[in-house]
């Protein structure tokens, strides 16, 4: 029999007999203000920042607030599974943690904590090319639990070649490439607190242990750690990429590729076109340009032009299990959940992260059958009201 994600309320209900309740909230849209009291300026505003004056990341949570679940009465909801298929994959439940760089802003186990979560329950990682941990070293994390690859696609070849070598021998499955981030947008908390880690040699671990990036130095990075930097910056990322270069990432990846940040349904014609094999549906979590679409508007477009060729995914807002569910409707296969366990991750380290992960997925557990549905696979736009506009 499947899982019951739904009986974690249970769990906790039994551990309060004995007095005991739980350490982080499990209304997971509490974690950000508690981020904001516990950790320091830079690395809350940091993670929690937006672009501009933060429109847009209002936006995505306006879009997903206009939708309301309607539920239907008296189907058999007692046997759940809330498996899915994607990208020839199994999940145990449509939930990817989100590709989210220099973990170690947050905790000190950074990257390692996080995928340890996932592993524990069965959520594939993605991991960020801009992580505070190697590659390597996060998958000897995980065992051989699923695991992607988010890549900045850099204007060094070579190095991105080398990225997804290593990637590939390291066991992750899926290269997730993030197309919105070409140039860092301008993002006041961020500058206000003069606050880009990078400058200090945080987040590039990747790079500073990458063969193809060393070459490329007159001296180790411990021995000169400006010019590494430096050199990170000059390359990190491309603003002259167009879609034949594409080609170049299929011929150096054999497994699915998943391009990040569509939110207009001709590019994810022209992904289709291009032989990728899904989109994720995203607007960086607002983080990259203030007034632009919600990414839950952009969805049933999206949907609508290639849902029936490629594997569509969805992030940039997402906070609940009620989130899920909605996303879901609008024609996700499965969503990617970013700043929520980040902060459970900056709250508890690697505990934290799994009680985010088991809150949201009981409470989508919980939703699915209170809507009248067994399986996500059979929710879909009927059980929406709300205009998107």
């Amino acid at each position: 029999m499947a899982r019951h994600w739904a009986d974690f309320q249970y769990e906790i209900y039994l551990n309060g007999t004995t007095g005991a309740v739980p350490r982080l909230p499990t209304d997971l849209t509490r974690l950000e203000e508690l981020t904001e009291r516990r950790l320091g300026p830079g690395p809350v505003g940091y993670v929690a920042g937006s672009a501009g004056d933060g429109s847009t990341a209002r936006a995505n949570r306006a879009a997903l607030e206009r939708r309301r679940i309607v539920p239907r009465m008296l189907r058999d909801v007692g046997d759940r599974d809330l498996s899915v298929e994607v990208l020839g994959r199994t999940l145990p439940a449509p939930l990817a943690l989100a590709p989210v760089g220099v973990l170690s802003i947050m905790h000190p186990e950074a990257e390692s904590a996080a995928a340890r979560a996932a592993a524990a329950q069965g959520v594939p990682f993605i991991l960020s090319s801009a992580s505070s941990t190697p590659i390597e070293q996060v998958a000897e994390v995980m065992g051989d639990a699923e695991r992607w690859f988010q890549l900045y696609w850099s204007k060094d070849r070579e190095v991105t070649r080398s990225f997804l070598s290593r990637a590939k021998a390291s066991g992750f499955r899926v290269l997730v490439v993030t197309l919105d981030t070409p140039l860092l947008a301008w993002r006041p908390r961020d500058l206000d607190q003069a606050y880009l880690p990078f400058l200090r040699g945080v987040g590039t671990a990747n790079y500073f242990t990458d063969p193809a990036f060393l070459a490329g130095l007159a001296k180790p990075v411990h021995e000169d750690l400006d010019a590494a930097v430096l050199r990170f910056v000059g390359l990190f990322a491309d603003p002259e990429k167009t879609w034949p270069d594409l080609a170049f990432l299929r011929e150096n990846w054999d497994g699915p590729i998943v391009l990040k940040g569509v939110l207009h349904p001709d590019d994810a014609r022209l992904a289709a076109d291009a032989g990728m094999d899904g989109v994720v549906v995203s607007n960086h979590g607002g983080r990259q340009v203030a007034g632009s679409i919600a990414a839950a508007d952009a969805l049933p477009e999206v949907v609508r032009a290639v849902g029936d060729r490629l594997t569509v995914l969805f992030d940039s807002g997402v906070r609940t299990g009620a989130d899920v569910f909605k996303a879901l409707a609008l024609g996700a296969r499965a969503v990617l959940l970013g700043r929520p366990y980040a902060y459970g991750l900056g709250l508890d380290g690697q505990t934290g992260v799994e009680h985010v992960i088991r809150c949201l997925l009981a409470e989508f557990d919980l939703t699915l059958a209170l809507s009248g549905h067994a399986t996500p696979t059979t929710v879909g736009p009927a059980d929406l009201a709300g205009t998107p506009a």
